[in-house]
């Protein structure tokens, strides 16, 4: 039976392409969906993809991953620095997370450099751009792979 996986994105992701170019760049949400289910594919997993702008349905959708999913990657976005309810969501999941983020979080802003969920999660990713999802989905092969005992290329 083949993984699966969610990433779950967070507000004004949506706006990706047109917002902040300078520290995001012009890849939209939508593009970085595609390679992110194709390289998912690629290494024998089914991926879904979602965005919301909302805390709670961030909260929902993970709580609706138990049983569903394998693994989360998780862009809380700005919840990333101030939301104890979405960090209490993932470690109720009991679900493997891996965080991810398109700017390094560590060299912007002081209020953007800590993340609260970062300690509920198996990883964080950060910095790389939209190759920052790509990185995420790579881990999470690895990371299913060592629950199988395989290691898959």
């Amino acid at each position: 039976m083949q993984k699966r996986i969610i990433v779950i994105n967070g507000p004004n992701l949506n706006l990706l392409g047109t917002r902040e170019t300078d520290v995001y760049g012009t890849v939209t949400l939508g593009e970085i969906a595609a390679v992110v289910i194709d390289e998912a594919q690629r290494l024998g997993m089914d991926a879904d993809f979602i965005q919301t702008n909302h805390e709670g349905d961030i909260i929902d959708k993970l709580h609706e991953s138990r049983g569903k999913y394998d693994l989360v990657i998780l862009n809380p976005g700005a919840y990333t620095h101030y939301s104890i309810a979405i960090r209490d969501a993932v470690k109720a999941v009991q679900l493997p997370c891996i965080e991810v983020h398109l700017s390094n979080i560590q060299a912007r802003e002081d209020f953007r450099s800590r993340s609260v969920i970062a300690p509920v999660c198996a990883g964080q990713i950060s910095g790389f751009g939209a190759n920052s999802y790509i990185l995420a989905v790579r881990a999470a092969a690895l990371m299913l792979a060592e629950n199988k005992g395989d290691i898959e290329s």
